[in-house]
């Protein structure tokens, strides 16, 4: 009887292995912390009214996006680009030049559900070609290529007539309405940007613990080692750059849809740099560190003026909060907001193990 009741509750350990690979592939499904911001961001809308919810939170999650594709290239592969901003503006140009605006000189007039993706598959293969030059190049270099293409399109566009309207950019793009729904209403665009951030963050994720994401992750420890084991360590860059173009595409498209208008200005080189800074200031190590940099980007955009105003100084002047705020953390925390807080929480863990120790001594 003992023994019959003994093989009945033992348990499995083979019943538990795939739900521990579960867990181990996605630990944030165990955090309760994960789980009360993503309660927190889709009831945003009933919390949050429509500034709030397009300039702060929709804009943050669209610069979180652009900003999470030089995050996975930095991160993941070692390669510092400069040009993510400049292939999402390459998708906005061509979702309002393929689309419906209010150039009707310049844009083809296309239905958004087939300008869209003929966008998406242009500013990727504008990315993956950009990528092959940057991969011949390391370090400082790879910095330089990325942001000489980012200025020379930013030029481009500013002088180019027939195809981007020069320094006037185009106006009045049209936004996708379908289902009896205006996708651009406050309410309606906030949760696609949402579901794209989220996509993309949990792509990044999935790629990231993917065999490619692992070769990746080898080339950029020690590239030589991976190309003795058989690996093409350009091919693996160039691969990723393909990837991240296309998530930074998606920002472009939303970014677009935002605001229904792009110029040049919205692909300048202080633009470029500025998604630099977000994805630093977030961490450049976890997909979830570009949101908080945008975050916190957005936040001191927005308000640092007024803050600089009230205390009687100039407003024109809220860039040097944000390149003093940006100073400090990367002073602190080589990975940003994230080094912060993981730097804080194994001060927290190792106060309590002392104090634990002591009592029980």
């Amino acid at each position: 009887m003992s023994l019959l009741q003994s093989t009945q509750f033992r348990p499995d350990p083979s019943a538990d292995a795939p739900r521990r690979a579960w867990v181990r592939a996605w630990p944030e499904f165990q955090n309760p912390a994960a789980w009360l911001v993503a309660l927190v961001l889709v009831i945003m809308p009933l919390i949050a009214n429509g500034f709030f919810l397009i300039e702060i939170f929709a804009t943050t999650l669209i610069l979180g996006i652009i900003a999470l594709s030089l995050m996975f290239l930095a991160g993941y592969g070692g390669m510092v680009s400069l040009m993510q901003l400049t292939i999402a503006g390459f998708a906005g140009y061509m979702v309002a030049v393929f689309g419906i605006s209010g150039n009707a000189n310049i844009s083809l007039g296309w239905p958004w559900w087939l300008a869209t993706p003929m966008a998406l598959a242009l500013a990727t293969l504008f990315g993956t070609l950009g990528g092959a030059l940057a991969v011949r190049t390391e370090g400082i270099y790879t910095i330089m290529i990325t942001l000489a293409i980012g200025a020379a399109f930013y030029y481009f566009t500013n002088q180019n007539w027939a195809i981007f309207n020069g320094h006037t950019g185009i106006n009045t793009v049209a936004t996708p309405h379908f289902w009896g729904v205006d996708w651009r209403a406050d309410i309606a665009f906030y949760y696609v940007a949402l579901g794209v951030a989220a996509i993309c963050y949990f792509a990044v994720q999935y790629v990231s613990r993917a065999p490619f994401g692992l070769a990746l992750q080898g080339v950029r420890d020690n590239s030589r080692r991976m190309a003795a084991l058989g690996f093409n360590p350009n091919a693996h860059r160039i691969a990723a750059y393909a990837f991240a173009a296309f998530i930074a595409a998606l920002g472009g498209v939303l970014q677009v849809w935002n605001y229904r208008q792009i110029s040049p200005g919205s692909v300048s080189v202080g633009a470029c740099i500025d998604v630099l800074i977000i994805a630093v200031v977030g961490g450049i190590t976890r997909p979830i560190g570009p949101f908080i940099g945008a975050l916190i980007f957005v936040l001191l955009r927005t308000f640092a003026l007024d803050v600089l105003i009230k205390f009687g100084l100039d407003g024109n002047r809220f860039r040097l909060l944000i390149g003093l705020g940006f100073l400090a953390i990367v002073f602190w925390s080589s990975d940003g907001v994230i080094g912060l807080w993981e730097r804080w929480r194994r001060r927290n863990a190792s106060s309590t193990q002392r104090s634990g120790g002591g009592r029980h001594g």
